[in-house]
């Protein structure tokens, strides 16, 4: 079994910058895939970033796309989302996860979070206008 463990989050005003990150523990993939999803109240939860950990290929969703930064510290066991530019619209639940997947070759990560098998505890962030 992973266990993530999340930190950072917390309230901005629009324009400003947060970054979070995940601790992996237990069982840990150097060839699986991980990534950031958020829940805005009301909403469904929707992938934000995502990042195969054999390669670092990355996968942002449009509506981050130039503003938010995945990456991996593997001596750290540790994943980081940090992002710029935040406006309300990023307000909600930011969860990290990781898949339970062994690719190889050039492989890119879903934003599905169905595919995601471990999650962390979750941490919000709030934006203001």
């Amino acid at each position: 079994e992973m266990q993530l463990e999340q930190s950072g989050g917390g309230s901005v005003q629009t324009g400003g910058s947060l970054t979070l990150s995940c601790v992996a523990s237990g069982y840990t993939n150097r060839r699986n895939c991980m990534g950031w999803f958020r829940q805005a109240p009301g909403k469904e939860r929707e992938g934000v970033a995502v990042i195969y950990s054999g390669g670092r290929s990355t996968t942002y969703a449009d509506s981050v796309k130039g503003r938010f930064t995945i990456s991996q510290d593997n001596a750290k066991n540790t994943m980081y989302l940090q992002m710029n530019s935040l406006n309300p619209e990023d307000t909600g639940m930011y969860y990290c996860a990781a898949d339970k997947g062994n690719y190889w070759g050039l492989y890119y990560c879903g934003l599905g979070s169905i595919e995601y098998d471990y999650w962390g505890q979750g941490t919000q962030v709030t934006v203001s206008s």
